[in-house]
C-alpha cells in the first residue's frame, strides 16, 4: 500500500515540476516579447502555455484527491498533499498574469529602450522566484523556501524604481500617458506574479514545518 502511495506522490511531484515549467516559460515568452520587440506570435502561445496550466491544475487536483480519499496519508504527507493543492492556485494566476501581460503587450508597442533594463531584471527575478519555489516544494527544503522571501523583497524594490520612472516621466512629458500606463501595468503583474512565487514558497515551508506564516498548523 505504502509503495503504490509513494508512486502516486512521485507523480505529484513530477505534475508539480511539470506545472512549474509550463509557468516559466509563459513568463519568459511574455518577458522576451516585451524586451525584444513585437512578437505577435507570442501571444498565441502564452495562450496555450495558459491552457496547459489550467489542465496542469485540473490533473494535479485529480492526483490529490485520490491520494486523501484513496489511502491514509500521515501528517507530513498529508501536509505535502495540501500545500500541493495551495500552490497549483497561485501557479494558475500565474499562467493568468503572463497571459495579461502579453495582451497588455499588444496594445503598448515597442518598449523603449530606458525602460528595458530594469523591466528585464525584475522579470528574471520572478522568473528565479517561480523555479526556487518549485524546486523547494520538491525537494522538501524549506531554507530554499524561506529564500524566496528576500527575492520578493527585491522584486518589489525593482517595482517601485519603475512606478518613480514612469511617474517622472509622465510629470515631464504628458503625451507618453497611455504607454506609460501599459508599461506600469506591466510591472504590477510582474510584481504579482513574484507575489505568488512567495505564496508558493511558503506554504513548501508549511509542508515541511507544519507551520504557516498565515497561522495554519498541522
Amino acid at each position: 500500500m505504502r509503495n503504490k502511495f509513494d508512486e502516486q506522490l512521485a507523480t505529484l511531484n513530477r505534475e508539480m515540476i511539470s506545472m512549474g515549467a509550463l509557468c516559466e516559460e509563459a513568463i519568459a515568452v511574455t518577458a522576451r516579447s516585451i524586451l525584444d520587440g513585437d512578437n505577435p506570435a507570442a501571444i498565441d502561445r502564452v495562450r496555450v502555455l495558459e491552457n496547459e496550466i489550467d489542465q496542469k491544475e485540473r490533473d494535479i487536483e485529480s492526483i490529490c484527491l485520490k491520494l486523501l480519499l484513496q489511502q491514509q496519508p500521515v501528517a507530513g504527507d498529508l501536509r505535502q498533499i495540501s500545500a500541493a493543492l495551495k500552490m497549483i492556485t497561485d501557479m494558475e494566476r500565474i499562467g493568468d498574469q503572463a497571459l495579461d501581460i502579453a495582451e497588455t503587450a499588444v496594445f503598448m508597442g515597442p518598449l523603449e529602450p530606458e525602460d528595458a533594463p530594469l523591466l528585464g531584471e525584475l522579470a528574471r527575478k520572478v522568473i528565479s522566484m517561480v523555479t526556487d519555489s518549485v524546486d523547494a516544494f520538491v525537494r522538501h527544503d524549506a531554507e530554499a523556501a524561506g529564500s524566496v522571501a528576500a527575492k520578493d523583497d527585491e522584486a518589489d524594490s525593482l517595482f517601485t524604481r519603475i512606478k518613480s520612472s514612469i511617474i517622472e516621466r509622465i510629470s515631464r512629458h504628458s503625451g507618453t500617458g497611455e504607454y506609460a500606463l501599459d508599461l506600469l501595468m506591466i510591472a504590477k503583474y510582474l510584481e504579482r506574479i513574484g507575489d505568488h512565487a512567495t505564496n508558493i514558497a511558503e506554504w513548501v515551508e508549511f509542508s515541511v514545518t507544519g507551520v504557516h506564516k498565515g497561522g495554519e498548523m498541522l
